[in-house]
């Protein structure tokens, strides 16, 4: 388990929201909510909402074939409406800005990192993160609902035999951290984000491991004791969101 931290040793200051430093936002993750998906997840933190889905291909990309092995890639949106502005909608526009496209690779490196490739066969899982609502994180709530997604898809090729050795080894989530005010916080919200002095985001596994590491100085250089700050935040979060991953999978 990963190590946990002591809000005595953090000092309570409230955020805009309220929260203590090592607080989440409200988290829920609702599985199966698309009809029509192999798997799919509803998830909010806060008032962060994306809609996950997961659907099998029965084909790997190009470049896989005759390897034996399968895909799973990511595909990540926003709504036009999903900020304070409307946005006019990428495919309207005829290309994807490069924060879609970073945001969407990131998805698809921490899903396949917790996966069996192999014993997926030459499949791919093709999860589209579509951003209903925008509040600040909104690439770590569709790696942690991306999970419960492609739970949902993997178990449904194992209920039709597709697959017979396990294909997830472990759960992976992932939650943004900063330091605001001085202050390193769990969870940021768009208000929290857009003044951060510091500003990352974590993807660990259900065992503890690192997957990967966003980290930004916005104003002045961090340190390495600041970084440790908010790791040892990110670490107490995704314990959180992998416990939850767990109750509603069950």
């Amino acid at each position: 388990m990963p190590p946990s931290i002591n809000s005595a040793e953090l000092p309570v200051t409230a955020r805009p929201d309220g929260r203590t430093p090592d607080t989440m936002r409200a988290v829920s993750l609702q599985p199966g909510f698309s009809r029509h998906a192999e798997g799919s997840c509803l998830v909010k933190f806060g008032d962060t909402h994306v809609l996950v889905t997961a659907s099998l291909e029965e084909k790997a990309p190009p470049f896989l074939k005759g390897s034996g092995k399968g895909w799973v890639t990511a595909e990540y949106g926003m709504l036009p409406r999903s900020t304070h502005e409307r946005m006019r909608r990428e495919a309207a526009a005829g290309k994807q800005s490069g924060r879609t496209q970073e945001i969407q690779r990131l998805v698809g490196r921490s899903l396949r990192a917790i996966c069996d490739l192999t014993a997926l066969g030459e499949r791919q899982i093709v999860i589209d993160c579509d951003v209903l609502q925008a509040d600040g994180g909104t690439r770590t709530a569709a790696i942690t609902g991306g999970f419960v997604a492609l739970s949902q898809c993997v178990a449904f090729m194992k209920r039709v035999g597709m697959v017979t050795a396990p294909v997830i080894r472990d759960h992976v989530a992932a939650v943004s951290c900063g330091i605001v005010r001085g202050l390193p916080v769990l969870d940021l919200n768009y208000d929290e984000d857009s003044t951060a002095e510091t500003d990352a985001n974590f993807v660990l596994t259900g065992a503890g491991g690192l997957v990967e590491i966003q980290g930004t100085a916005e104003g002045a250089p961090f340190t390495e004791d600041q970084l440790t700050a908010l790791l040892r935040l990110a670490r107490k979060g995704i314990g959180e969101l992998v416990e939850l991953q767990k109750q509603v999978l069950a």
